[in-house]
């Protein structure tokens, strides 16, 4: 009978780290060059949009509370990732420690909840380019109706007329495009992802700046909100209520962190480039602690101005800010209104770029987990003249479209959380299960205060994580459950059945896959 926990030997992938041939991946990223990657993978919807929505649905003003309780669960993860990065430097991440050190089952777990991280993310993105683009036309006075730039299961009474949405075409059309441009082979470059990670942080810095000079103290009182609040649009119409322990005062605060949390996705994905450091047990948690140091500082900052300049309520409105929040807030700044159109742009050119590193993070998944024989091999195949994971491409063009165009962006960025978060929980249980199974391997990297007999900090990894897992809306983790026990029967229908673990094959990729796959979606993830 298969072992469903068996695991994938560390000597296997300790080999294919140390590789130093022609196909392995060059060490060339320093410690500036994985923090850069970092930033340049946080920093996108989920600050940009998520920081309002967790005003709106459950934190207030005090979102910037709900900031700082989501990065110390992050830091805490980090510090995991750190250790598995700097012990295990190869591509794979949470999947691949999985496999290492709790065995094939939590593996496919993991992978399979990581497709609410990239596939879901990259959707939640598209939903947010395509507010802010509706933005944009509006400067040039043109606008797409609000029935073909929403969900079906999302509506709003604009000038006293109920609009409904058919689909959301300009956030299927991003992903269309940037679905075939991965296909074909164009990637980021490193100066490009520079370029990027410089313009996004100018814009944080921008707002915070001119922003600071509009705070209304009153907009900041009370901090935190009440149980008895209700928000109502134009025609009276009550648009939210806040009666759940998860909704108001403290219990908001924490339910705002694991709204917030979708913003601080990105930094597990500088262990991806783990093979790639020059120095792994110096650059890498210097790469993922210090990318997450430095947006939280500018998330708490961009947190206060935002709800100080416009009313948390009005973030609760989809006929005033609850679309395209920093544009609104731009709005109220007399005299600044050049600087909507700026930023409108520039946000627009960084998401972009975060839909395509989440898609080409995706491939990837599928690929690797295709590569094992957990997934058809159709999304490990390659294709002959562009020599990229085309089949796995085409799929998530037809699921991710289908997210973007159908669902609505807050049930997106909630699921996201869901499978990063859990696949947080995982890695953080993966540290303490390798310190006691292999405690003479060599760990160029401890994350701190984790013994074998008492783990602290994966331990508070795995609480901290789990808190926001169950502060999140029961509709969401509902379909979450669906979501993963679909996974589950999956795995059991194909994936055990054709695991090449289970059947004793040893997988060692080709020089024509790292170099045509690997290498680029690794830098550039």
């Amino acid at each position: 009978m298969a072992n469903i926990f068996a695991k994938k030997p560390l000597a296997q992938l300790l080999g294919e780290a140390n590789s130093s041939g022609e196909g392995s991946l060059k060490r060339t990223l320093g410690a500036a060059n994985l923090v850069a990657l970092g930033v340049g993978a946080i920093i996108g919807a989920g600050l940009f949009v998520r920081t309002a929505a967790a005003a709106a649905q459950a934190s207030g003003p005090g979102v910037t509370l709900a900031f700082i309780v989501a990065a110390i669960g992050c830091a805490f993860a980090g510090l995991c990732y750190a250790e598995f990065a700097a012990m295990i430097p190869i591509a794979g991440s949470a999947y691949t420690y999985a496999y290492t050190t709790m065995g094939e089952f939590v593996a496919w777990t993991i992978g399979w909840a990581l497709i609410m991280e990239y596939a879901l993310g990259a959707a939640t993105v598209s939903i947010a380019w395509s507010e802010y683009l509706n933005k944009l036309l509006e400067v040039f006075g043109m606008s797409i109706p609000y029935e073909w730039c929403h969900s079906p299961l999302e509506s709003a009474t604009i000038n006293g007329v109920l609009h409904t949405g058919y689909l959301n075409l300009p956030a299927l059309l991003v992903i269309i495009l940037l679905s075939l441009l991965l296909i074909k082979g164009t990637q980021e470059s490193a100066t490009f992802n520079s370029i990027i990670v410089v313009v996004k942080v100018a814009i944080v810095l921008i707002f915070i700046a001119v922003g600071w000079q509009f705070i209304n103290p009153a907009n900041h009182t009370p901090y935190l909100i009440p149980e008895d609040a209700v928000v109502k649009d134009s025609a009276g119409k009550i648009l939210r209520t806040y009666e759940g322990w998860n909704k108001h005062g403290m219990g908001g605060i924490l339910g705002g962190a694991a709204i917030v949390f979708f913003a601080f996705i990105g930094f597990d994905a500088v262990s991806t480039a783990a093979q790639e450091a020059k120095n792994p047990k110096r650059d890498m948690p210097i790469g993922i602690l210090g990318s997450l140091a430095v947006c939280t500082v500018l998330y708490i900052l961009f947190g206060h101005v935002l709800t100080g300049v416009a009313n948390w309520k009005d973030f609760a409105d989809p006929a005033k800010g609850g679309e395209a929040s920093v544009v609104y807030a731009i709005g109220l700044m007399k005299g600044y209104g050049w600087l909507s159109t700026a930023v409108t742009v520039a946000i627009l050119a960084g998401f972009s770029s975060v839909i395509l590193v989440m898609l080409m993070g995706q491939s990837r998944v599928f690929f690797s987990m295709a590569k094992d024989g957990l997934m058809p091999k159709a999304f490990s195949d390659l294709h002959p003249k562009f020599r990229t994971p085309y089949k796995s491409n085409l799929a998530l063009l037809v699921f991710v479209g289908a997210f973007a165009a159908f669902v609505p962006g807050s049930l997106a960025g909630d699921l996201t959380s869901f499978g990063t978060l859990l696949a947080f929980v995982l890695v953080s249980a993966g540290v303490w299960i390798m310190r006691k199974s292999d405690p003479a391997q060599p760990r160029p990297f401890r994350s701190p205060l984790s013994s074998p007999s008492f783990p602290l900090v994966p331990i508070l990894g795995m609480v901290v994580c789990l808190g926001m897992i169950a502060a999140l809306d029961s509709f969401t983790l509902q379909v979450a459950l669906v979501w993963m026990l679909l996974g589950f029967v999956v795995y059991f229908i194909y994936g055990k059945r054709n695991s090449k673990l289970q059947q004793g094959i040893v997988v060692v990729p080709t020089e024509m896959e790292e170099q045509a796959f690997i290498e680029p979606d690794s830098k550039n993830s």
